[in-house]
């Protein structure tokens, strides 16, 4: 068993890199002073996920759109029962979520840690699906996708990545499709399941209050090694011009409600985790509270306090957002716009610039005093492919203009830009 300890100078913080002999790499993070732990056990699968084969398969084959999300659900079953029922009596709190190219299972305790850690390396090893239970699932989920159907924030997501990306599974629904979960069956998640969760495309992360050692004992009991896997992933090459520049649907909102996206430049799994934490800062200096464009809109009347930004980035993907509440969302969308053509032709004010920089780094140092955020940087990082979590704050303090300026003429071009409205069903 390989053990090393990552360190962060800048910091003067420390985790733990346990590479298990079944073919795990575990993250831990003992944090002194805390009172719960966070657990994660994470898979390199999300949505994007339906094209790929391993050594062992002649060709690539595609699965139906939502499979990633279907397994996650199912996992929690069992021939004893529900992976909840049996949290219930440990008192963690337990969850789950598919994102676009992960799916992650999770709890958080202040007590009774190695029987709720025992419960998640347990359940989420055994898979037990029947063609019944999956005829039972897919009603279940195809009433969660009619749901989402309705849902104001979701629609105006979904149909700005529809407007974005012309072929990338990123613009299908997590959940997929009534017709593609119905494709769905015992034969197919197991051929996912064995593809995917193998131990080595997978990360154990912990941080709070625990001993890991008690982690490796439960490991060493719980777990089978797992043979060697390469996992090639496909998919549909992507052009760099957006899909459609503008989309509308009408739902029950009171106000419109908006989404712009600008069409980034992907890199490497890696890089783009880097881009994501410049573009972070970019959107700060762009449209932060302390902005001209911001004051000039909110005075306008034309955004009020619901609006906000981030940076959705992935493998492959990378998409600075902004959203919020508007009576006149193509307004927004042009003056946001206009914004940043007037930076890309006179410049990004240096005191701007290191004002939202030292903003960005505090935020991220904030994280490190958040177990749930610990684990979640971790995760992310190390299916990424980073060396460590630590790089992201040593990103950003040495973050520069000309980095920036770079990302701005990269990942923010107004002609690469889209917008989603969500307007008022019935007028008035």
């Amino acid at each position: 068993m390989n053990k090393n300890v990552i360190r962060s100078q800048r910091l003067g913080e420390e985790y733990l890199r346990i590479d298990h002999p079944t073919g795990l790499t575990m993250l831990l993070c003992p944090m002194k002073g805390f009172s719960s732990a966070y657990a994660m056990f994470g898979t390199k699968l999300g949505s994007v996920d339906t094209t790929f084969k391993t050594d062992e398969d002649k060709d690539f084959v595609t699965v139906p759109e939502g499979i990633a999300h279907f397994l996650e659900h199912k996992l929690f079953e069992s021939e004893e029962g529900d992976a909840f029922e049996r949290y219930a009596k440990t008192g963690a709190s337990a969850n789950a979520y598919t994102s676009f190219d992960r799916t992650s299972y999770l709890f958080s305790c202040t007590d009774r840690f190695e029987e709720s850690m025992e419960i998640l390396l347990d359940f989420v090893t055994h898979p037990y699906f029947t063609q019944a239970t999956v005829e039972k699932e897919q009603g279940i989920i195809g009433q969660e996708i009619r749901m989402y159907d309705d849902d104001p924030e979701w629609r105006v997501m979904f149909n700005l990545l529809g407007a974005l990306y012309a072929k990338h599974p990123v613009r299908i629904d997590i959940a997929g499709t009534v017709e593609s979960i119905a494709q769905i069956d015992a034969d197919l998640l197991y051929r996912s399941y064995r593809t995917f969760y193998n131990l080595h495309n997978m990360v154990l992360v912990v941080a709070g209050n625990f001993d890991p050692e008690v982690v490796v004992r439960l490991a060493d009991k719980i777990l089978k090694p797992a043979p060697p896997l390469t996992i090639q992933r496909k998919s549909p090459e992507e052009l760099p011009q957006v899909h459609q520049r503008r989309v509308e649907q009408k739902l029950e909102v009171a106000t419109p409600i908006f989404e712009v996206g600008f069409k980034g430049t992907p890199s490497t799994p890696a890089e783009n985790v880097k881009r994501q934490v410049l573009d972070e800062i970019l959107l700060e200096i762009i449209a932060g509270e302390s902005s001209p464009l911001y004051r000039r809109l909110y005075d306008e009347g034309l955004i009020n306090a619901t609006f906000e930004y981030e940076v959705m980035g992935g493998r492959d993907y990378l998409a600075p957002l902004c959203e919020g509440e508007s009576r006149d969302p193509d307004q927004v969308f042009a003056q946001l716009c206009s914004e940043v053509e007037r930076l890309r032709r006179e410049g990004i004010d240096p005191e701007a610039f290191q004002r939202c920089k030292r903003a960005s780094y505090g935020r991220y140092i904030g994280m490190f005093g958040r177990v749930e955020a610990v684990a979640g940087l971790m995760m992310q990082t190390h299916f990424a492919g980073m060396e460590n979590m630590y790089q992201l704050v040593d990103w950003v303090a040495d973050a520069t203009l000309e980095e920036l300026t770079q990302r701005l003429w990269e990942d923010f071009d107004p002609q690469r830009a889209a917008l989603s409205v969500i307007s008022p069903a019935r007028e008035g």
